[in-house]
């Protein structure tokens, strides 16, 4: 009898960690998957919230930060066309060979036009955008400029009704509100002319994705168009600032 009491209370011991660990298992796999799918909708929603206006919801601090880096980058592309130039300059004096002068040009030549010091000219896309009712705003302009570098603009630059066309360089600003737009510190009236140098196919592409700029541009009251070209010209030019304390190293 005590044989048998003991072998149904192992019996009944043997059973329960098998049930404990089916549990186990069940929760854990319920876990996985509920964290899985916790997972994927967190990754959506941080890929759409910085897909959208991330630059409005940043902390100042956090755009002071982009800010600064802008200007370090454009310093240092500055810095890299004045060293560039001296070099040219101590090549020619030296009497190099065509093709080492060959390279120092074009490579000045490709980063002055980064920079926005050179004018340039080449296949690209014109677009206008009107504003009648002043509800276009500074935030889709910048998004437009940012769409063209995306979509590999080499050079870009942006004029308003009246006054000289603006280059959009490294470090451009866009500001202001509707009506009253604000381009590294000078205003423009709309209708507004953008033109930028690129594959003119990719670069219109870019702009009429459903959702984009000019469906922006459409429902802040305006209207777009844009024009392929094989030949646009980008004139206006920004200031290259003298340097004061670097100089060409060795």
């Amino acid at each position: 009898m005590a044989d048998a009491v003991r072998k149904h209370d192992e019996g009944r011991h043997e059973l329960r960690p098998v049930n404990k660990h089916r549990s186990n298992v069940v929760f854990a796999i319920l876990a996985t998957v509920l964290l899985g799918v916790l997972g994927v909708a967190i990754a959506t929603q941080v890929r759409s919230t910085v897909a959208g206006d991330s630059l409005d919801s940043a902390r100042p601090a956090d755009l002071l930060v982009v800010l600064d880096n802008l200007n370090r980058r454009e310093a240092a592309l500055r810095q890299e066309v004045s060293e560039l130039e001296d070099s040219l300059a101590t090549l020619r004096r030296s009497g190099s060979t065509d093709a080492a002068l060959g390279e120092a040009q074009a490579r000045l030549n490709a980063l002055s036009i980064q920079v926005g010091t050179a004018p340039a000219s080449g296949p690209g896309v014109t677009m206008t955008l009107t504003d009648p009712t002043g509800g276009v705003g500074p935030e889709v302009i910048l998004d437009l400029i940012q769409e063209l570098r995306a979509a590999g603009a080499e050079a870009i630059q942006i004029a308003g009704a009246t006054g000289e066309p603006i280059r959009i360089g490294v470090n451009s600003w866009v500001g202001g509100r509707g009506g009253d737009i604000e381009v590294d510190g000078t205003k423009i009236a709309a209708p507004y002319t953008v033109s930028a140098i690129g594959d003119p196919p990719t670069l219109a592409a870019a702009l009429n994705i459903p959702g984009g700029v000019f469906d922006n541009v459409s429902r802040g009251g305006g209207s777009s168009t844009v024009e392929q070209s094989q030949q646009v010209t980008i004139s206006a030019l920004r200031q290259l600032n003298p340097r004061q304390y670097a100089q060409p190293g060795n």
